[in-house]
């Protein structure tokens, strides 16, 4: 519980102290977009790092060589909300995460997310929600990365189970060409879902498959792209699961 204090303390002073950063980075924005975006994200993830110290998590991170340069989809697994924090952590490119619809609400913290290019997905409404990927396609052509996780919700499921894949989150990478990257998530859940509200000490594995090009794909594999992606990201976890 101590740490769960500890964490929500640190967010709310955070985000109030945020409030003064949102207009500088919107006067460095007015003048250098490329420099208030890399600015964005290293404070952000400079807050996430610090959570992620909170919680005491020992992590074990398999793969991320075989992130390549460029703007990528990146697909994985959901089990907790502690997926973002410390996927976001590590990207080395300005990445933005496609949420639920409700995050938009949240003050503050919304504003990060729109500065990072993050994308609010409107589950119950299809024409809204194929807006937003094709946004997220625009974003890719402009050099951002997309990370989503396909489930469209959290898997609060057993350990190594998965949801099915919504295929229109594929739709970014069969429109743009850019490499889908696998990341497969382990005990993630066993930090704070599991026993809510305490936040635990755990072992966290996260794997960074090979990158799949949606154009070197044979034409049957590419129309089940999900359900490739999927099947890749199930034998990961299924083999991660002796390392926690």
């Amino acid at each position: 519980m101590f740490r769960f204090i500890c964490i929500i303390t640190f967010l709310f002073l955070f985000l109030v102290c945020s409030i003064p950063l949102f207009f500088i980075e919107w006067v460095v924005g007015k003048f250098n977009r490329h420099a208030k975006d890399i600015s964005s994200l290293r404070i952000v993830q400079w807050a996430f790092g610090v959570i992620i110290r909170m919680t005491g998590v020992e992590l074990t991170v398999i793969g991320e060589e075989n992130v390549p340069d460029e703007p990528v989809l990146f697909i994985g697994n959901h089990r907790s909300y502690f997926d973002i924090v410390i996927t976001y952590a590590r990207c080395k490119r300005l990445t933005g995460y496609v949420s639920k619809k409700e995050m938009e609400s949240f003050p503050l913290l919304s504003i990060w997310m729109k500065y990072l290019y993050c994308l609010f997905l409107d589950r119950e409404n299809a024409r809204a929600g194929l807006k937003t990927i094709l946004t997220a396609i625009e974003y890719v052509k402009n050099g951002v990365s997309i990370c989503i996780f396909p489930e469209g919700t959290r898997n609060d499921g057993e350990e190594l189970s998965m949801l099915d894949f919504k295929d229109g989150a594929f739709k970014i990478a069969t429109k743009t060409g850019c490499a889908i990257v696998p990341i497969s998530i382990n005990n993630m859940a066993d930090m704070f879902e599991a026993h809510l509200p305490r936040v635990k000490k755990t072992h966290v594995v996260i794997e960074y498959g090979q990158p799949i090009y949606p154009d070197k794909l044979d034409k049957d594999t590419k129309k089940h792209i999900g359900n490739y992606v999927k099947n890749i990201i199930q034998e990961t976890i299924n083999k991660n699961a002796a390392l926690v």
